[in-house]
């Protein structure tokens, strides 16, 4: 017969770590929180004109510095209290929303065609006899290529070459989002090109363009919006540090990571300049990974939790 020997203290330590992992299983199981997060994004950038107490461009140099409300020397005025030049910090930031949802939804959008397109067509040449199992090989050797580059350098060489602008910045993001489609599209594509209806339709006298068009593309649909749901905070962050380091979009644009670059140098007087945008994006970009994690187990049975 066994002995279980219980030390005193031990269910105390225990519990926390228990509770905590229950409460990120119950997250990435029914991501309610990270959705309501998201609904709050959503509506913000929406209605940022309705929303936003100010105008983001105002300016009034008596609230330089000022405080978020619930601290001593705060006022109403200035809810999340005001940057160095005395513009309203929340304002900035329902705007911001804004900019972060278009910077992410366009890039993602073109990296996404982009990418799929390529992952179809190297997937769908990929062991064929003929020389256009080269069309595989040189898909596949650019993306090899692409992911050792160091994209932080790729960005600082643009900005330097061309004037930091949106549009800068929404090429740099898609060409980051690309590479991630072509490699889990062509998986996918090599699994379903070998299947019997894929067979039937070529024996039927189906074309090329039919076969990827009626039965590759609806086939790999839930391959890409998993993978879409999961870049999106990613890209939102990487907008964030561009941003950041200068290389993103250029101020006053109310974009978070500029916003956390403008108040790094007053961290010791003005802790909220930077630290309100910064728990911005960390809320954002958490929210869409949980949610990212949770299409991902309901498109894919291997990983559904039951």
């Amino acid at each position: 017969m066994a002995i279980i020997t219980r030390y005193p203290g031990s269910l105390g330590r225990i519990r926390p770590v228990r509770l905590l992992s229950g409460g990120f299983n119950f997250l990435r199981r029914w991501p309610i929180i990270p959705g309501l997060i998201l609904g709050v994004l959503v509506i913000s950038a929406i209605f940022a004109e309705w929303v936003a107490p100010h105008d983001y461009r105002d300016q009034d140099l008596r609230l330089r510095h000022a405080p978020p409300v619930f601290m001593e020397g705060g006022t109403s005025e200035r809810i999340l209290g005001a940057d160095r030049v005395g513009r309203d910090i929340l304002s900035r930031l329902v705007h911001g929303a804004r900019l972060s949802i278009v910077v992410a939804a366009v890039s993602l959008v073109s990296g996404g065609i982009l990418g799929t397109g390529l992952g179809v067509m190297a997937g769908w040449h990929a062991g064929e006899r003929q020389s256009r199992w080269l069309i595989d090989e040189i898909i596949m050797r650019m993306v090899d290529i692409w992911f050792a580059v160091p994209f932080l350098l790729l960005a600082l060489v643009v900005v330097i070459r061309f004037d930091p602008s949106l549009k800068i910045v929404l090429i740099l993001l898609a060409m980051l989002s690309w590479s991630g489609f072509v490699r889990n599209v062509r998986a996918e594509v090599l699994v379903i090109k070998n299947r019997d209806y894929i067979a039937l339709a070529q024996v039927a006298g189906a074309s090329t363009t039919r076969l990827i068009a009626r039965h590759l593309l609806p086939g790999v649909i839930n391959t890409v919006l998993v993978i879409a749901s999961l870049q999106v905070g990613g890209l939102i962050l990487a907008e964030a540090s561009l941003s950041f380091l200068g290389a993103g979009i250029p101020s006053p644009t109310p974009a978070w990571g500029v916003m956390v670059s403008d108040g790094r140098n007053y961290l010791h007087l003005a802790w909220w300049e930077s630290t309100f945008p910064g728990v911005a994006i960390l809320l954002v970009v958490m929210s869409y990974n949980f949610v990212g994690d949770w299409l991902r187990d309901r498109f894919d049975p291997r990983l559904r939790q039951i």
